[in-house]
């Protein structure tokens, strides 16, 4: 049997953005229900579950496709205005099919041109035969690409 710290992991990537860290941020925290508009293709729809759209502590369910797969997500949203970062604690949904723990996290770094996303996505495993959640950080990255375009095409 496995021990469980073999099946904790953290997956961190940074992903380099022409909007600003205010402007990437607001898409996340007062207009996440345009993010569908954003990034159709990874998100088909984020419905409230709980709260308002914009409150820290708000419950949503994301509507996504991973691998060509549709999928639920459930979360609670954690908000750090100064430090830009945002944390999608999962609640339920169809990752918990191989993950105990699947956490989300995005800071917004400002720099002289655009800003940086830091991102990272905390998780546990069910067991050792549940894969590293690559596709889902995959998805992540395609994502914040395509919020990017969207929140910098909309400031020019």
């Amino acid at each position: 049997m496995a021990s469980s710290e073999a099946l904790h992991g953290r997956l961190q990537t940074d992903i380099d953005l022409k909007s600003s860290a205010e402007e990437y941020y607001k898409m996340w925290r007062k207009e996440a229900h345009k993010i569908p508009t954003a990034t159709g293709q990874n998100i088909q729809a984020i419905t409230l579950h709980e709260g308002d759209w914009h409150d820290h502590g708000a419950i949503k369910i994301w509507n996504y496709t991973v691998d060509g797969k549709s999928g639920v997500f459930k979360e609670k949203v954690e908000f750090d205005d100064a430090s830009m970062t945002i944390t999608l604690h999962g609640i339920e949904g169809d990752v918990y099919n191989e993950y105990k723990v699947y956490r989300p996290i995005c800071k917004v770094v400002p720099k002289n041109r655009g800003s940086v996303a830091k991102l990272v996505i905390e998780y546990e495993r069910v067991n050792e035969d549940a894969p590293i959640p690559n596709k889902f950080m995959d998805l992540f990255v395609s994502m914040t690409k395509d919020i990017d375009a969207h929140a910098y095409a909309a400031s020019t």
